[in-house]
């Protein structure tokens, strides 16, 4: 116990952390991801209105700002565990986010912040200027830092509050409790939030969220006296180890390999079992063969030079990561059918939103059926499907967590599909009807046609996430534990950029020559449904690769084994990551 306790660097304080810290950290949470999710829902009508960009240039500055969001997710678990520490780094994301919140929300009242409107007998509108350009990405990158500090870290705070607590329930209920409000939060968010900037306007619905963000701040900072506040981690850097294991690899090229003699590899502790390492990439073994043990250790037994000599341990991760990364390149495409939802907001706007004859549902509130029916979709495979299958498969978990993987990528594929088919009727009814010169106009069409692609959305990263996050947990050893987790959101980070790419490379193929683009603000003259059938055919082929690339992981090695003590455990993990 004693040894623990130095591990962790904690703060010994019978009066501190417990039930009593979880109020203020789950409201810091909830708000937060009320504020930042409710202004993403809407922000490519904000862009469109207030900066006059067109829907490309719009959903590509949205990609951006996720992809640096999410990357930086990485960048701030590193940094909270090995130097600020998790209340720091949650305490300065938080204050980030609503630095930057107030910026944007000035943009909504300052006139000389925002573009001119354009008239309608303007042929080019006006464009934003470099100094309004700044001010609004300069509060983007406040709010992804901010995001990139609180969603890694906020969660592992609140359980490093119980982490002492004998009944161990507790903990389990945190975990439950914090998931359930992160999903309230999110569905508020694509429903309240967005409701009250269709109703009042921006000026009021980017208010609303600054106001939520600074109470975020407010609770946290009220409960500091209760936190418990783990000291950052003097142990050394995994990412650094895994740096160094490659360098001393190719400094040591050159060096013989030995056959079966397990005395010449370095393993530090020396209390470390003593395994020969793996054959494969048996060229990386190289990198923790002792060629002098008076030149290369010290001694008390470990390295003198890091960069020449690794312990087994280091090398053997750093082989995991390698063998993870095909698999996780296979992510990337449902990732970026998810991101395109920009466009499907444009969409739904132009169509029959109602409900009830006095209920219109707004634009930006359809993705709350991808929420709904992601999170369905969780309770009735783990309650119902998992008891079912798993007697037929003889898999803990019904199906391994690739077959799963590949379940998720054709369910994605099928709802683009989906959504050029619904777009390209939608779009010959506005033609029809006479609206190809106003894009705003109404088409006598019900948006409950795009329900079903978002269903099967939800339902693809439902089965494609956990899937994912369950075969990174099973290949890395568990010392890559946070390695594993990170490898969801850095894909989605990936998968941000790469959607950023692709419609800006579709938006100049497709105008060149001075054609109207497909991403044409004016979706009745454009052809969003083209758009649609090109991700469906490189989700096509991005499954083939998916099949490739499943060949080269035995059967033992396919995230199928070393999930049965960690299975709910790791699905409250993707639970949590999905919404980040």
């Amino acid at each position: 116990m004693e040894s623990e306790r130095e591990l962790l660097s904690v703060e010994e304080n019978p009066r501190k952390g417990g039930l009593r810290t979880m109020p203020f950290i789950i409201v810091n949470e909830s708000f937060e991801r009320i504020a930042s999710f409710g202004l993403q829902a809407n922000l490519i009508i904000y862009l469109m209105t207030y900066y006059n960009m067109s829907a490309a240039t719009g959903t590509i500055i949205i990609g951006l700002w996720g992809a640096l969001s999410n990357g930086l997710a990485l960048f701030g678990a590193i940094t909270a565990d090995f130097y600020l520490g998790r209340y720091r780094a949650v305490a300065y994301g938080s204050i980030s986010t609503l630095i930057g919140m107030i910026i944007l929300w000035l943009t909504s009242m300052i006139p000389q912040l925002k573009s001119l409107p354009c008239s309608q007998f303007q042929h080019a509108c006006n464009g934003p200027t470099l100094l309004q350009l700044a001010v609004l990405f300069s509060s983007f990158g406040f709010m992804s830092v901010g995001a990139g500090f609180v969603r890694p870290c906020s969660i592992i705070f609140g359980a490093d509050q119980l982490e002492n607590r004998k009944n161990k329930r507790i903990l389990e209920s945190y975990f439950n409790w914090y998931y359930a409000s992160s999903g309230i939060s999110t569905i508020l968010a694509v429903t309240l939030i967005v409701y009250i900037q269709d109703l009042y306007g921006w000026k009021v619905g980017l208010g609303v969220p600054t106001i939520l963000m600074f109470l975020s701040v407010l609770m946290f900072q009220i409960g500091s006296p209760l936190y418990i506040k783990v000291k950052p981690k003097n142990t050394e850097n995994l990412v650094i180890g895994l740096f160094q294991a490659a360098v001393a690899a190719f400094r040591k090229r050159n060096t013989r390999l030995p056959l079966t003699d397990c005395d010449e590899f370095y393993r530090w502790p020396l209390e470390s079992d003593v395994l020969p390492p793996s054959k494969d990439f048996r060229c990386l073994n190289r990198a923790c063969i002792i060629e002098d043990p008076q030149r290369d250790l010290n001694p008390d037994g470990s390295a003198s030079n890091p960069r020449n000599l690794c312990s087994v341990e280091q090398v053997e991760s750093l082989k995991a990561l390698i063998k993870a990364l095909p698999m996780w390149s296979t992510c990337f495409m449902i990732f970026v059918d998810m991101n395109i939802f920009s466009f499907s907001l444009l969409q739904t706007r132009t169509m029959d939103r109602h409900i009830f004859p006095h209920f219109e549902v707004p634009a930006a509130s359809f993705s709350v059926f991808m929420i709904t029916a992601l999170t369905i979709w969780i309770a009735f495979y783990d309650r119902v499907l998992v008891p079912l299958l798993s007697k037929f498969t003889g898999q803990a978990r019904g199906l391994s967590p690739v077959t799963r993987m590949g379940i998720g990528l054709i369910s994605s594929g099928m709802a683009i599909a989906l959504s050029a088919i619904t777009e390209s009727i939608r779009r010959q009814r506005a033609i029809e009807e006479g609206l190809e010169e106003d894009p705003n106009a109404l088409v006598n069409m019900s948006a409950m046609w795009f329900v079903p692609q978002y269903v099967l959305l939800g339902v693809a990263e439902a089965t494609h996430g956990v899937g994912q996050v369950e075969f990174f947990y099973a290949l890395f050893p568990k010392s890559m534990s946070s390695i594993a987790s990170s490898m969801y959101t850095v894909g989605t980070a990936v998968s941000s950029l790469m959607g950023s790419i692709l419609v800006s490379g579709v938006d100049w193929f497709s105008s060149a020559g001075g054609k109207t683009s497909w991403l044409s603000s004016n979706i009745n003259k454009g052809h969003i449904d083209y758009f649609f059938w090109l991700l469906s055919f490189l989700s096509f082929l991005n499954f083939l690769y998916f099949l490739v690339v499943c060949r080269f992981y035995e059967s033992g090695n396919d995230g199928s084994n070393r999930l049965s003590h960690v299975e709910e455990e790791k699905e409250c993990d993707y639970r949590l990551l999905h919404e980040s």
